[in-house]
């Protein structure tokens, strides 16, 4: 299974193309991962990079929950479906980033590459930095979704 980890630094030239960190690209080799899909994430303005087997149980999953006889559920489906683009890396690593979706992002040189398990995040570098700050509270956070540590079995 495709698992990711750590954040990464890059920077993308006047083209829109950008180097797929080294450890990205060596965990796709060793899960024999050959495509990559790229679309806009849902929720940030930041891109989300799937190896093709990750994206093909989203799209399953995602198919799988839509009633195809309600005309929302449907058009939902359909928008998901509409932004995504197939990536391939060149012979040194590259991939291409289209105009709109740097734009979307706000990317305009730096870039950073963040894991989320098996799917990869690009974000301006600002974009994410703001995040982060907006985002401190980390192990608050966590404690609340977690709770607190049974004491019975201290």
């Amino acid at each position: 299974m495709v698992r990711f980890i750590g954040e990464y630094p890059a920077k993308t030239d006047a083209k829109g193309r950008v180097f797929l960190p080294a450890a990205f690209r060596k965990v796709l080799e060793a899960e024999g991962e050959q495509g990559l899909v790229l679309r806009q994430d849902v929720f940030q303005h930041c891109l989300v990079l799937y190896p093709e087997s990750v994206w093909g149980r989203q799209l399953e999953d995602l198919r799988g929950r839509v009633n195809q006889w309600n005309s929302k559920q449907q058009m939902l489906l359909r928008m998901f479906e509409a932004d995504a683009e197939p990536i391939e890396l060149d012979s040194q690593g590259r991939l291409l980033i289209s105009k709109r979706k740097l734009q979307y992002a706000g990317i305009e040189g730096d870039v950073r590459f963040l894991s989320m398990v098996d799917r990869i995040e690009i974000w301006s570098k600002q974009a994410l930095e703001e995040v982060k700050a907006q985002n401190e509270n980390l192990g608050q956070e966590l404690e609340a979704m977690f709770g607190q540590p049974d004491m019975q079995n201290v």
